[in-house]
């Protein structure tokens, strides 16, 4: 743990807090014995305390702004495809205690295993050192993505967003088909494809036809946009 909060840059005063930050329930079906709670209680903390933060960020930095803006702002900074990048980018994944078969898991369940922990880890220094420390990890951790969100259009509806830039270059207008479906109806998967005129440019998966979509728009969105 001393590792992890070297590169935090927190020192915990109740380590106890940290380790229950990175316990995911399934840990303690195989480990019984574990002393320590699992994260969901810290979680649904870390949640409001991390809303609260990026709201007042945005409330006080963009007065010019009105509430859908800053809400849509605010959920392209906090959504799980976003925490889970940011739980990478500060090393959290290789501290959460998990069970073997989800630690085989690479998919969305991984992706919202580390987004729920960070908002655990948020939790965790709120209750452990105070509020002002804990909007500094956020600005640091989560609002260094604002310039990206609000440069790369990501607060936008990425289906949207697509289409106007694709209408644009090329004069098309994206088409979306189904590639695949399978698993029995209480648990379907869906490949779509995106098609600009006949061409497969990207595919995307999801757990409705409406879901698939927008992850194929955007990971055609991140292949077009250039990276600052």
């Amino acid at each position: 743990m001393a590792d992890l909060e070297e590169k935090l840059g927190i020192r915990f005063k109740n380590k106890n807090l940290l380790k229950e930050a990175l316990t995911h329930r399934s840990y303690l079906n195989e480990n019984p014995s574990w002393p320590f709670s699992q994260n969901e209680r810290l979680e649904y903390l870390g949640d409001a305390v991390l809303e609260l933060a990026v709201s007042e960020h945005l409330y006080k930095n963009y007065p010019d702004y009105q509430e859908g803006w800053l809400t849509s702002i605010r959920a392209a900074l906090v959504n799980y495809q976003m925490l889970a990048r940011i739980a990478r980018e500060i090393f959290l994944e290789e501290h959460i205690l998990l069970s073997r078969g989800e630690t085989k898991d690479t998919g969305k369940a991984r992706e919202v295993i580390m987004a729920n922990a960070f908002e655990a880890l948020v939790g965790a220094i709120y209750l452990d050192q105070d509020f002002s420390v804990t909007k500094t990890f956020i600005e640091e951790s989560v609002l260094s993505h604002l310039p990206e969100v609000i440069e790369k259009g990501l607060y936008r509806d990425p289906k949207s967003l697509l289409q106007e830039i694709v209408q644009e270059r090329l004069k098309l207008t994206p088409t979306y088909k189904i590639l695949k479906e399978e698993g029995p109806d209480h648990n379907k998967k869906f490949e779509v494809g995106v098609f600009f005129g006949d061409e497969l440019i990207k595919k995307g998966v999801g757990s409705s036809k409406q879901e698939a979509e927008v992850n194929a728009a955007e990971v055609a969105l991140r292949a077009m946009v250039p990276k600052k």
